[in-house]
């Protein structure tokens, strides 16, 4: 699914997100997944038995970037990614909703997710129409970031 995404980003000029590079070959890509899938909480969507769909929810941003915690308990959005024959069919959103349950249930107050700010915000736009709110804009060398919070609670 992350090597046919970064193919369906190129088709639509954006080479910039995830660069040109098939996700499975950049330097880390395959051990980054393998990563996630193992030391994360990683949901699969499916359809038919076929994986549709995957987010992975941490409890904190990735060390790597230059934002910090939150200050407080909450569970981040990792990675989400949604396979592209069945776009439009409002799975991420379901990825995100189960986020939204699953951190919940774990009895925290706060959702945070950071993504790509460039080209023309289509990306914030989306996780804001799932319910975040933009918080702090960062720069990941040329790499323009949002970090986006779903607050699921009152402030512990």
């Amino acid at each position: 699914m992350l090597d046919a995404a970064v193919v369906w980003m190129n088709d639509r000029g954006n080479t910039e997100q995830w660069g040109t590079t098939p996700y499975s070959r950049t330097s880390g890509g395959a051990e980054r997944v393998r990563r996630y899938t193992t030391e994360n909480a990683p949901f699969i969507a499916e359809a038919g038995g076929t994986p549709v769909g995957a987010l992975v929810l941490d409890s904190g941003p990735n060390p790597l970037m230059p934002i910090g915690p939150a200050g407080e308990p909450e569970r981040y959005v990792r990675l989400l990614v949604s396979d592209r024959r069945h776009a439009g069919r409002g799975i991420g959103a379901e990825l995100l909703a189960r986020a939204a349950e699953e951190t919940r249930r774990a009895g925290v107050a706060l959702l945070r997710v950071d993504c790509w700010a460039g080209g023309g915000g289509e990306l914030v736009a989306y996780y804001e129409r799932n319910g975040f709110t933009p918080t702090e804009r960062f720069l990941s060398g040329t790499w323009p970031g949002q970090v986006l919070a779903r607050r699921l609670g009152p402030r512990p």
